[in-house]
């Protein structure tokens, strides 16, 4: 399978909750909803994790892709990912990295392969 690399470099195809989804594998989907229930504090059902991948303009995806700052700004500058921008690396991605430091690792590399 082709990786499904997300505008800000997260890597949708390794991502457990897609991985689940994709499967269609409740049990799997439970067990994300319990680990990123501790991991970020909150609440999450198998349901909440659903996700076709961050690039799939139609279909079910994770927390607040629907208001994703990233993913705006790089549809709205039709890049593939931040890496392609002309203006990588912003401040929202900057902050981002912070949060997921592997998806810098990500676009750096796609980058250097430019």
């Amino acid at each position: 399978m082709e990786k499904m690399i997300a505008y800000c470099g997260l890597i949708c195809t390794d991502c457990p909750a897609y991985i689940a989804t994709q499967n269609d594998d409740h049990e799997a989907l439970k067990k994300v909803a319990e680990q990123w229930s501790k991991e970020f504090n909150t609440t999450l059902t198998a349901e909440d994790v659903l996700c076709d991948g961050c690039l799939a303009a139609e279909g079910q995806h994770v927390g607040h892709w629907s208001e994703c700052k990233i993913k705006a700004c790089a549809i709205e500058k039709k890049v593939r990912n931040c890496a392609h921008c002309s203006d990588y690396s912003c401040e929202e991605l900057e902050k981002f990295f912070g949060f997921a430091p592997e998806a810098k690792t990500t676009l750096e590399g796609i980058r250097r392969a430019l």
